[in-house]
């Protein structure tokens, strides 16, 4: 498998079931409707891991623009392969977006809540206040770049995974991820994430959705900004402690 390939694989994966499972909690008349953040959290780690136990060998799992950004900064990743992995990265996010349309096409038919709709394929904030929000998504994504750097050693080469332990190497990554999303993902959903967030929405904008209303892109810069900002103070900051 190539690493583009990977990354899109990986990327459509981690969408499919991290999506999948807000669309199990909120959309009307599912067998997890109503059944809360811990399930949500939970599912996003697990759909970590899942994600990069199938595209580790192969790409190195980045799965996330500010995690490509962030070892490129460091000087771990070429800069000549940033926009590829970005792009494949982007796609991968669209296919796992409308994956999880079609898988629950009868459940959006039957939800009227545009705000929850909306939530299946993308993040916004309990309350809307731009610079507490970026904020919220820079320290997010400065504590999963700056711990990735630790848990990988910022290794990531085609001959092994970043954690060096096999598929079982990704759990302390789907970890990182899950405690990020419990401590500190109730402000602004933790996208952490530009291509979790930006792919779905731009799905959520095109697809036939019923009461889908707005794809609010008032907010979309803040799920994209955030994360890149994060990641580049987390590997500035690497750099200087090593």
């Amino acid at each position: 498998m190539s690493p583009f390939m990977a990354e899109f694989i990986g990327t459509m994966l981690l969408i499919l079931l991290g999506d999948g499972v807000v669309a199990n909690v909120l959309l009307n008349d599912t067998k997890g409707n109503n059944s809360g953040w811990i399930v949500i959290t939970t599912a996003w780690g697990l759909a970590v891991f899942v994600g990069i136990t199938v595209a580790a060998p192969y790409s190195g799992a980045h799965l996330n623009p500010a995690v490509t950004i962030g070892l490129a900064i460091a000087g771990k990743f070429a800069w000549a392969k940033v926009l590829p992995y970005i792009i494949a990265q982007m796609l991968g996010a669209l296919l796992g977006a409308f994956l999880v349309w079609l898988m629950y096409y009868d459940h959006f038919q039957r939800t009227n809540n545009p705000g929850y709709v909306l939530a299946v394929f993308c993040t916004g904030p309990a309350v809307r206040n731009y610079r507490s929000n970026i904020a919220s998504e820079i320290i997010g994504s400065f504590v999963l770049i700056f711990v990735v750097f630790y848990v990988t050693g910022a290794e990531i080469t085609p001959s092994k995974t970043p954690i060096g332990l096999g598929s079982v190497g990704a759990m302390p990554v789907a970890f990182l991820v899950w405690v990020i999303g419990l401590s500190l993902g109730g402000t602004t959903g933790y996208a952490i994430n530009p291509a979790r967030d930006l792919g779905p929405r731009i799905m959520h904008a095109l697809l036939p959705i019923k009461s889908k209303g707005s794809s609010d892109w008032a907010y979309s810069w803040i799920p994209i900004a955030g994360p890149i900002i994060g990641a580049a103070i987390a590997a500035l900051i690497y750099l200087q402690l090593h």
